[in-house]
C-alpha cells in the first residue's frame, strides 16, 4: 500500500489546497477495495462533464492506465505509474507532449491522478533484488480506486438526465407534429378559428427554444405544447360534433323556430362562454393580420371566424369563392418565390403579388390567362397559384395551359388551392428532413 504521505510539486509548480485533499486517501480503518479499471475509466468517461475534464484528457488518462499491468487498481498494490511523455505520446495517438503536459495538469486539478514527484523531477521506480518495485516516483492512480463509488454515482446520474432528455425530445417531437398536421387539417377543412395567430403562437414556441435546452426548459415546453394540442385537438371535435348535429335536420330544425323574445331571455339568463381558449396558452405577441388576408371576429359562442376579404372583393360575381390561406403558410410550402420579391423578401401580401407577377412573366403566362384567372380566384389566390407552380415546375410542361386549366375548373368548383399547398408542405418537409439526416 502506498504511504500516506503528502508531496509538494518538483521545480516552480506551486503547491495548492486542491492538490492537497486530492493526495488525501480513505480512512485505514476501511478494509482494501479494488475496482477494474477499465470499468471505472468507462464510468469516468459519462461523468466527464461532472468533473469538468475534456475527452482528449480522458484519452491522456487511458494511456496512463495502460502502463498499469494489472486490470484490478487495489489499496494494498503500489498504484504509481511512470512512463515519459514520449511514451504517454505514443500511446496517445501521437498527441503532442506539450498538450500531453497540458492535460495532465488538468487531470491533476480534476483529482483524477495525484504527482509522486522524484528529488529530480524525473519519473522512474526503484526495485528490489526480486524485481519488484520498491519505490516508484510518476503519477499515482489512487483516486481512481477512492473515487470508485462516486465516479459511478455520478456516472449514473448523467446517463439518467440524459435519458430524460432523450425522452422530453421524442415527446417534443411528436406534439410538433401533431400539432402542425391539426393546424393544417383545421385550415384545409376551414374550421372556424384564427388559425394564423395559432400557428404563429405555435412557431414563437418552438423557435424560443435554446439550441441546447436543459431538461427544465424542455419540460416547459412541453407543458404549453400539451396544452395547445388538447386545445386544438378539443375544438376540431367540437366543429365536427356541430357538423354532424346540424347534418341531422329531424334533431335540429324544430329548436329553431323559438321566438325571439325567449331566445333573448335564455342568453340573458346563460351567457354564452367561449369554447376556445387557444390564446391562453401562446406566449407570442399577437400578431396583425394585413386588412387584405383576413378580418377576425367573434360569433355566438365565442367561435373565432375568418372572413377573407379578397376571396369576396376580388373574385367575379357567379364564381364559387376560393378558400384563401396564410401567407406564412404559403411561404413555407412555396419558399422558391421569396428570390424574386423586390427586396430578396416577402413580408406581406404585396411582395408576394409583386413576385407573382414578376414570376409569370418569366414562365411565360399570357397576360390574358393572368387576368381570367385574377378575375376568377381572386389576385391572392391567382398568386399562390403561380407560387405552386414555380415550386413544381420541372413537373409542369406549361405553366400557362396549367393555369388556364385551374381557372376552368375553379368555374366549376372542382379546384381547391388547400390540398395543392398541403402536398408541396409535405413534400419540404420530407426534403429538409433527409438533408438534416
Amino acid at each position: 500500500m502506498e504511504a500516506e504521505y503528502v508531496t509538494t510539486p518538483f521545480g516552480r509548480r506551486p503547491m495548492t489546497l486542491a492538490m492537497l485533499m486530492a493526495q488525501r486517501r480513505a480512512p485505514h480503518d476501511k478494509p482494501a477495495t479494488s475496482v477494474d479499471k477499465w470499468k471505472i475509466y468507462r464510468a469516468l468517461c459519462e461523468a466527464k462533464p461532472l468533473f469538468c475534464v475534456t475527452d482528449r484528457a480522458l484519452a491522456v488518462l487511458n494511456a496512463l492506465l495502460s502502463f498499469y499491468p494489472k486490470t484490478e487498481l487495489s489499496d494494498d498494490a503500489n498504484l504509481v505509474v511512470f512512463p515519459s511523455n514520449a511514451q504517454l505520446s505514443l500511446r496517445a495517438h501521437g498527441m503532442a507532449e506539450q498538450t500531453i503536459r497540458r492535460h495532465l495538469a488538468a487531470l491533476v486539478e480534476a483529482g483524477l491522478i495525484v504527482r509522486r514527484d522524484s528529488p529530480n523531477g524525473k519519473r522512474y521506480a526503484r526495485r528490489t533484488r526480486a524485481g519488484d518495485v520498491h519505490e516508484a516516483y510518476g503519477f499515482s492512480l489512487a483516486p481512481l480506486v477512492s473515487r470508485a463509488e462516486e465516479i459511478e454515482r455520478l456516472a449514473a446520474q448523467v446517463v439518467a438526465e440524459r435519458l430524460h432528455i432523450q425522452g422530453l425530445r421524442e415527446r417534443i417531437s411528436l406534439l410538433r407534429r401533431d400539432t402542425a398536421k391539426l393546424i393544417e387539417t383545421a385550415i384545409v377543412e376551414a374550421v372556424a378559428g384564427d388559425w394564423e395567430r395559432i400557428h404563429s403562437g405555435f412557431r414563437y414556441l418552438i423557435d424560443g427554444l435554446p439550441r441546447a435546452p436543459n431538461a427544465a426548459e424542455l419540460e416547459q415546453l412541453l407543458e404549453k405544447l400539451t396544452r395547445l394540442h388538447a386545445e386544438i385537438v378539443n375544438h376540431l371535435e367540437n366543429h365536427a360534433k356541430t357538423q354532424k348535429l346540424s347534418a341531422n335536420h329531424h334533431q335540429n330544425e324544430r329548436h329553431i323556430q323559438n321566438s325571439d323574445s325567449e331566445s333573448k331571455i335564455e342568453s340573458e339568463a346563460t351567457p354564452a362562454k367561449p369554447e376556445m381558449t387557444l390564446s391562453a396558452v401562446l406566449t407570442a405577441p399577437r400578431v396583425e393580420l394585413p386588412n387584405s388576408i383576413a378580418i377576425a371576429s367573434s360569433n355566438q359562442g365565442g367561435q373565432f371566424s375568418s372572413v377573407s376579404v379578397a376571396a369576396q372583393e376580388s373574385v367575379g360575381e357567379g364564381y364559387p369563392p376560393l378558400k384563401s390561406f396564410p401567407l406564412d403558410l404559403i411561404m413555407r410550402a412555396c419558399p422558391d418565390i421569396a428570390a424574386y420579391a423586390p427586396t430578396g423578401q416577402i413580408t406581406n401580401w404585396r411582395d408576394f403579388i409583386s413576385a407573382a407577377v414578376f414570376v409569370k412573366s418569366m414562365l411565360e403566362i399570357s397576360p390574358a390567362a393572368h387576368q381570367e384567372a385574377c378575375a376568377i380566384m381572386g389576385p391572392e389566390n391567382t398568386a399562390t397559384v403561380i407560387a405552386c407552380i414555380l415550386q413544381r415546375t420541372a413537373h409542369i410542361k406549361s405553366a400557362g395551359a396549367y393555369l388556364r386549366d385551374l381557372t376552368r375548373r375553379t368555374q366549376k368548383g372542382e379546384f381547391a388551392i388547400g390540398p395543392m399547398l398541403m402536398s408541396l408542405l409535405r413534400s419540404n418537409t420530407a426534403v429538409g428532413g433527409r438533408k438534416m439526416a
